[in-house]
């Protein structure tokens, strides 16, 4: 008999959004009546993603007591739907994963670290796209949770994904806990409108390396003048499947048969197919290592996706290059945020390698982005393509492929700096990736990065605090009548 699957949907979105599933998975074996289709409010103002996670383990537990829902099924999530089912399930069954409920979570298009249009829902185009019929409300809660570099994403990160230093190893996800399974477009919106908010490496509103579940996290202190560099630990037994679809936009991946094509992509039979096929894979997988051949199969898959921006017929190339993101925070040492701060990446700082480092901050580096609700974190969006076949084309001959990373930050005041007190070492830049060692080799393609920037805080001015001798103070203070 056929598993039980509940469908959520993401931000401003509807259970109706999710009926061309629905047929598609009956057409292929799963009846009607062990389909689930959820909605949840996500346009009110007041709702977070915490929010609807914590109603959603309320009706799912009320729905388990009542047999009405098997006490094991899958799930499908959309876009927002990845980080409610990811919050349900780090904040319900931190004690005990094993108990969860859920066994397959695939991931359509999640944004998983966040979405760059999140600012935009919260702007006048976002109101206007979206708050008519909700006086004007557009979710702001729960959109401040999707921007870039969020505080809940740097949280969520923590609990399922990585594990900072400090925190604790709790897995949710491997061969007797959750198996999930991400699939995404790399094809941007074609309609006319929609098309000012697309990028590449993109499926319009999400990033590739944004939905990819996969991440990796270090800490770099500048406190000591060699900086010392943490790397966090994985909870994944494995690399996340991964699958990257030429052909599809954020919305028509909820479209396995793509019953509507308004966007009028040109595909072929197979590349229609390919999207429904492994919808079908991943709920059908049956054990752990039948698990892992899939990642390897998808991998493999994304792979020859990539691969079409060498084809010289391809008009848009540019739409399967393969990017990185890496999400920024940083502190000084007594743990105060650092709000202005610069971040510059480069090879060599002699005139040699002027050309490549021109190249990499008008080229590689395509976009930062300050998080609206906090400033000490940052995103920034690379071109991995364009970093592999051209910064690094661009060195000086002889050169290693190194990737330098460098911070400086403005004084907080007259009183207080960062750095300038410490004469040798900690010149502010380690660096973070080695492309001819794979050892040292730390950025990866369709990944999320999440680094911790420590950097000490020191007294620029002596008068903060000074101690004077007694014979020094020559003249006695006049004591009052």
């Amino acid at each position: 008999m056929a598993r039980q699957v509940l469908i959520i949907h993401g931000w401003s979105d509807h259970s109706s959004s999710f009926v061309p599933l629905a047929d598609f998975l009956t057409k292929n074996g799963f009846e009607a009546r062990i389909l689930w289709l959820a909605d949840y409010i996500s346009e009110d103002d007041d709702v977070r993603v915490e929010d609807v996670a914590r109603r959603m383990n309320t009706v799912i537990g009320d729905m388990i007591r009542s047999e009405t829902l098997d006490k094991s099924f899958d799930v499908i999530v959309h876009s927002t739907g990845g980080l409610v089912a990811r919050a349900w399930l780090t904040g319900w069954y931190s004690s005990d994963p094993r108990a969860c409920p859920m066994k397959r979570l695939i991931m359509l298009a999640p944004a998983n670290y966040g979405s760059k249009l999140a600012a935009t829902g919260k702007s006048f185009l976002g109101r206007i796209l979206k708050g008519y019929d909700n006086w004007f409300h557009t979710g702001q809660s729960m959109l401040n949770d999707l921007e870039l570099s969020s505080s809940l994403q740097w949280e969520l990160v923590q609990r399922d994904v990585l594990q900072a230093p400090g925190g604790d190893a709790t897995r949710y996800y491997g061969a007797n806990l959750v198996w999930p399974f991400v699939i995404v477009g790399t094809h941007p919106y074609a309609s006319l409108l929609r098309q000012i908010v697309n990028e590449n490496g993109a499926d319009g509103t999400v990033r590739v390396c944004a939905a990819n579940l996969n991440a990796r996290g270090v800490t770099i202190d500048f406190r000591d003048p060699n900086p010392v560099i943490t790397p966090w630990q994985t909870r994944l037994e494995c690399d996340v499947p991964l699958a990257v679809l030429p052909t599809r936009t954020h919305g028509s991946i909820v479209d396995p048969d793509r019953v509507s094509n308004a966007e009028d992509i040109s595909e072929t039979p197979d590349e229609k197919a390919q999207l429904g096929r492994l919808i079908l894979q991943a709920l059908s997988c049956k054990d752990f290592g039948e698990y892992q051949n899939i990642q390897k199969e998808w991998d493999a898959l994304t792979e020859v996706t990539a691969s079409r921006y060498k084809n010289p017929q391809e008009k848009q190339p540019d739409f399967y290059h393969q990017y990185m993101q890496g999400d920024f925070s940083v502190v000084d040492d007594q743990g105060l945020w650092v709000n202005d701060y610069i971040l510059e990446f480069f090879s060599g700082t002699d005139p040699t390698y002027d050309k490549a480092n021109v190249y990499m901050h008008g080229k590689v580096i395509e976009d930062v982005v300050k998080n609206s609700q906090n400033a000490a974190l940052r995103t920034v969006y690379f071109d991995r393509t364009d970093l592999v076949d051209g910064y690094y084309a661009q060195l000086p001959p002889g050169a290693v492929p190194t990737l330098f990373l460098s911070i400086s930050a403005a004084a907080p005041g007259k009183n207080i700096s960062y750095f300038r007190d410490i004469t040798q070492g900690a010149p502010g830049q380690v660096p973070l990736h080695l492309e001819d060692d794979a050892a040292k080799r730390w950025l990866r393609r369709n990944t999320t990065h999440f680094i911790r920037l420590i950097i000490p805080r020191v007294s620029s001015n002596p008068d903060v605090f000074q101690l004077r001798d007694f014979p020094t103070l020559t003249q006695k203070p006049e004591l009052d009548a």
